[in-house]
């Protein structure tokens, strides 16, 4: 459901000349996360296509979007998150920068979100 939501989100608009925004690929993003036993916060900058190893989670960027005329607003990006050791991923879709809370990682320990795309 909250996928449906989301995709509806993102996709509201493209259709509509009077409110389409034309949207950007980034060169990759940047993403903060949340260690929640030790409240450690750590920041991740990940190329598209790229992966980072923490210590129990595997973060991978397909790709970064943002508004063309806005690069620093509204950024959204397609990550897969997998723990160490397992073949299913514990997030996979789309996370949008302003509402983090929209499409979340659900983990007991980690908290990942976006906070923008990288434009260089």
């Amino acid at each position: 459901m909250r996928a449906l939501a989301l995709g509806l989100c993102l996709g509201l608009g493209f259709g509509h000349s009077s409110i389409a925004q034309e949207v950007s690929q980034g060169t990759g993003a940047v993403l903060r996360g949340l260690e929640k036993v030790n409240g450690q916060i750590f920041d991740i900058e990940l190329a598209n296509g790229a992966s980072h190893a923490t210590d129990r989670l595997t973060i991978t960027l397909k790709e970064c979007r943002y508004p063309t005329e806005n690069p620093s607003g509204e950024a959204y990006a397609y990550l897969t998150i997998t723990e160490t050791d397992a073949t299913t991923p514990v997030f996979q879709g789309w996370m949008v920068a302003s509402s983090p809370a929209l499409n979340a990682l659900e983990h007991p320990r980690y908290d990942v979100w976006v906070l923008r795309c990288k434009t260089e």
